[in-house]
């Protein structure tokens, strides 16, 4: 009897073996874990290509053509900052870019809020007409009407300036005033109808209501449009022919396309170019996760 015991308490885990039982194993394996391995994959996927951009910016010409190549530089170096500098005239393509971003933001802040709580939250006849028609617009790719606004910008006497690029943001994007209407349309009418029996109008309850708790959505669509147009080629390619107005996009590219590639300055810029875009969105991420925590939206 005294060995059976004696048995069974050795075959009991105890200790560290308790601890790891394989229903622990189980439980760190389970599909949150799966999960976030998985996410942590393709972060690293899309963060590597910027890191070797990184790195290549402050490696020297051997280092970067080094065979087998490595990842980090044998010798730290600013030189292809100091050259992207002198060579390229990145201030000035900066200046442009940022101009360019501040005013189709602060286009994009006034016109699509507006729209978009018309369709959410007044009711008036046509409306759900009207909000089809903005999602129509959508369906039709930039090539469509790529021709048709180039003759009409170019009629109106405007190519060569920054018009034709900011005008635009002035007059509404359909996936903004669609992502703008969505969160409206989920603040609570409560809110809206006290207001109105305090007597404010509707552009006051646009202004002192809907817009403070709108904070998380203005953020967003702020970053999205700032990062579109910090990184647009097309339009500032096609509008765009005088030297001293250029972007960063078409700069780096006309200047490199006539001198040929220098690959440590060429880094070093698209540094200088990517990094002001990563910066403002982790900004637009940290203050659409604060406005949602203020508003009190889940």
């Amino acid at each position: 009897m005294a060995l059976a015991e004696a048995r069974g308490a050795l075959s009991q885990p105890t200790g560290l073996a308790r601890r790891w039982r394989p229903a622990r194993w189980a439980a760190l394996a389970g599909p949150w874990t799966v999960k976030r391995l998985a996410l942590a994959v393709l972060v690293a996927a899309f963060v590597f290509p910027f890191l070797v951009m990184l790195t290549s910016a402050f490696k020297s010409a051997a280092d970067i053509f080094h065979a087998p190549p490595e990842f980090l530089p044998r010798e730290w170096t600013l030189e292809n900052f100091r050259s992207a500098f002198s060579d390229i005239p990145v201030l000035r393509y900066f200046a442009n870019t940022l101009l360019l971003c501040c005013v189709t933001v602060l286009g994009t802040l006034f016109s699509c809020p507006l729209v978009a709580y018309g369709l959410a939250k007044i009711r008036w006849r046509g409306q759900m007409p009207m909000l089809i028609l903005v999602l129509a617009t959508m369906m039709l790719p930039a090539q469509v009407t790529m021709i048709p606004i180039f003759i009409m910008w170019n009629r109106i006497g405007t190519m060569g300036g920054y018009l034709p690029l900011t005008v635009p943001a002035f007059l509404g994007t359909p996936f903004l005033i669609f992502m703008l209407r969505q969160f409206m349309a989920g603040l609570p009418d409560e809110l809206l109808e006290a207001a109105k029996i305090d007597g404010a109008s509707e552009l006051r309850i646009y202004w002192s209501v809907v817009l403070p708790l709108a904070k998380p959505a203005l953020a967003t669509a702020a970053v999205l449009q700032f990062v579109w147009t910090w990184t647009d080629f097309l339009n500032p390619l096609i509008y765009l022919n005088d030297t001293k107005k250029f972007t960063l996009s078409i700069g780096l590219y006309n200047f490199f396309s006539e001198h040929g590639v220098d690959w440590g300055p060429l880094m070093a810029a698209c540094v200088m170019f990517t990094l002001p875009a990563f910066v403002v969105f982790l900004f637009g991420q940290r203050y659409f996760v604060e406005g949602i925590a203020t508003s009190g939206l889940k």
